[in-house]
């Protein structure tokens, strides 16, 4: 294995003082395990030329603790991908604006490599592509866009849903608990908190909207929101459509957007054990496909992110939970 550099959350990605081999558990150790296992590593990390080209290759590790069916929850991927861009762009004044994902399959629990480029660094604007491959093989395509603020004026319309506040007690719901326990729901999401808000009960036949929200964090009660965790609260539900379904599915991801309406993390939030509330919704079912468009905010209001989705409905294979990202 090439020597390797372990870029921590706050890393700016310039020129690494050292090289290590150590795995991602020894590397990462105080992290909490968000952060452990969305953790990249530079590899050739003293090539000159692709210092100039700026075309950079991390190695990763796929956590099994974030399954989501047949294969890795898509927003922790996404995650991931996002980690690696922001150690490509290494500039804090850009803040990630824009990621679109594709997922061409799902990886296997190991290594994995990202291949990040900057296609285009302007006087304000960063445009950034990256390659997601393991043992050779497409995993995902992503571009993504950074940049400084821009001066205009500030309008805003939408208006932050009116749900029950988080719980005192910064732990998942007793009910969604017991699902995940019972074999119910995703893995992956033991990895989060989630307080389910508005919506019904997936694969009820519920004429109700398809329309879900919850309250999310990470586990790390320390760690403040950023581009990163809003990568992965992007896709963290249950898909809107399943509240409408009378048998299990899982909902594979085509393609994710994610916009960052904020910078982040916010400098005047001090208060990192705050959840933020993902709001999310389906308005059409057709071939096979449906759109989700979601919206993220922070406990006091402000929109961090708005985010839209194209999956596939796909009937629920014997002993495979829903969520598959594999075709």
């Amino acid at each position: 294995m090439a020597d390797r550099e372990a870029l921590s959350p706050g890393a700016s990605g310039s020129s690494p003082a050292s090289t290590r081999r150590d795995p991602p558990a020894a590397s990462s150790a105080g992290r909490g395990s968000f952060d452990r296992d969305t953790a990249v590593w530079r590899l050739d990390s003293q090539s000159p030329h692709r210092e100039r080209a700026r075309e950079l290759r991390f190695e990763a590790d796929v956590s099994a603790d974030w399954r989501a069916g047949r294969g890795p929850h898509g927003g922790y991927l996404a995650a991931m991908v996002m980690r690696a861009l922001t150690e490509t762009v290494a500039d804090p004044a850009r803040a990630p604006r824009s990621l679109t994902i594709h997922y061409a399959r799902a990886p296997e629990p190991g290594a994995v490599h990202i291949q990040t480029t900057m296609e285009r660094a302007g006087r304000s604007l960063s445009t950034l592509s990256a390659r997601m491959e393991q043992d050779g093989r497409l995993i995902a395509l992503a571009l993504a866009a950074f940049s400084v603020p821009w001066t205009a004026p500030q309008i805003a319309e939408l208006a932050m849903p009116e749900v029950a506040p988080a719980d005192v007690v910064r732990e998942t719901s007793q009910w969604l608990r017991e699902r995940v326990a019972a074999g119910l729901a995703p893995q992956f999401l033991s990895q989060l908190v989630v307080q389910p808000r508005t919506g019904g009960v997936p694969f009820a036949g519920s004429d109700a909207p398809m329309e879900i929200s919850a309250w999310l964090g990470v586990r790390d009660p320390a760690r403040p929101i950023d581009a990163i965790s809003l990568a992965l609260f992007s896709d963290a539900l249950f898909s809107a459509p399943f509240v409408r379904l009378t048998k299990p599915a899982t909902s594979p991801t085509v393609d994710l957007t994610v916009h960052f309406r904020a910078c982040l993390p916010r400098a005047e939030n001090r208060d990192p054990p705050q959840l933020c509330l993902g709001s999310f919704r389906s308005g059409l079912v057709n071939e096979g496909f449906f759109d989700e468009d979601g919206i993220i905010w922070a406990a006091d209001g402000t929109l961090l992110a708005q985010s839209r989705q194209l999956a596939i409905l796909m009937p629920l294979q014997a002993g495979v939970v829903r969520g598959a990202r594999d075709r």
